[in-house]
């Protein structure tokens, strides 16, 4: 079978990694060598599928649905593999295997097509803050984890550039940077989270309804991981003449739904919007940038 990378994986890639061109190259073999080492029968390759791995569905030897996931150093696969591993399927897609296979995951499969983005928006927001909730569990004794510091540090770090380049965003980008101090000062106890958390990371499954894919995990406050939440379905929110009131309202609610502290939610959809805004405009996806910055605007 040719392992194809689905046309959004290839243009993720050549907006964010320099190192895409390579890793795109030797992937067809890795996929071919992947599958043979584990006697996988191979249906197809998930289109469009994410923008930072290669999936693949297939059946392990005994007839077991199955997901093969190969991704690029840059999105911290072994990461995920001890994620995934702390978890142990609760509240996220279970490893199938305990081999380290350098960028390369077996994982249960769930329903790929159905997330629940495809639930009424009000039900969609509690059944994914009820998956998030399973995932916040204590951090394993000495674990390989970039924290919400470290890695908000180096997003700092660009917003700053993106700043200085794009001149109109710079009041965005000082209140931004101004809130994460403010927020790193006092930060209350720290969990496992998923770092990447939003409705289409939430997929249809068998054992139990919905499960967490794709986490990109840190340690940090669990306010931090939420913040992604609030912004989901940003091109509806944007286009509702009510949509400034709707995003305080979704803050409210999922703040007091899974206690947390309401500012210190706002504060993380502050900063990771606008984060999001400025690499949006550096790699050139201006729509999006534009559609980010409005919505931090309203925060």
């Amino acid at each position: 079978m040719a392992f194809e990378p689905p046309r959004r994986l290839v243009r993720a890639l050549g907006e964010t990694a320099p190192d895409g061109d390579e890793w795109l190259a030797a992937l067809p073999e890795a996929a071919r060598r992947a599958v043979a080492l584990r006697g996988l029968t191979v249906e197809r390759v998930q289109v469009p599928g994410g923008r930072g791995s290669l999936v693949v569905l297939a059946h392990t030897a005994d007839g077991t649905p199955a997901v093969l996931k190969l991704a690029p150093p840059r999105a911290r696969p072994e990461s995920e593999r001890a994620a995934l591993a702390h978890w142990d399927g609760r509240g996220a897609v279970r490893l199938l295997e305990e081999r380290a296979d350098e960028g390369v995951l077996l994982l249960e499969r769930l329903h790929p097509d159905v997330s629940v983005r495809s639930l009424p928006e009000a039900r969609a927001l509690l059944e994914a803050a009820g998956t998030l909730r399973r995932l916040w569990v204590e951090p394993p004794a000495g674990h390989p984890f970039e924290t919400v510091t470290g890695r908000t540090g180096r997003q700092a770090a660009a917003m700053r550039a993106g700043a200085g380049a794009v001149p109109a965003v710079a009041p965005l980008v000082d209140a931004a940077l101004a809130v994460r101090e403010e927020l790193l000062a006092a930060q209350p106890e720290e969990r496992l989270l998923h770092g990447t958390f939003r409705q289409s990371k939430v997929l249809a499954g068998d054992r139990v309804p919905w499960l967490a894919v794709g986490p990109d995990p840190v340690v940090g406050e669990p306010a931090f991981d939420l913040a992604r939440l609030v912004r989901d379905r940003v091109e509806d929110l944007i286009a509702q003449p009510s949509g400034a009131s709707t995003v305080r309202r979704r803050i409210k609610r999922l703040a007091e739904s899974l206690e947390v502290d309401r500012e210190r939610l706002r504060g993380w959809t502050l900063f990771r919007a606008v984060e999001s805004g400025v690499r949006a405009a550096r790699v050139g996806r201006p729509r999006d940038a534009e559609l980010l910055l409005e919505f931090a605007g309203w925060l």
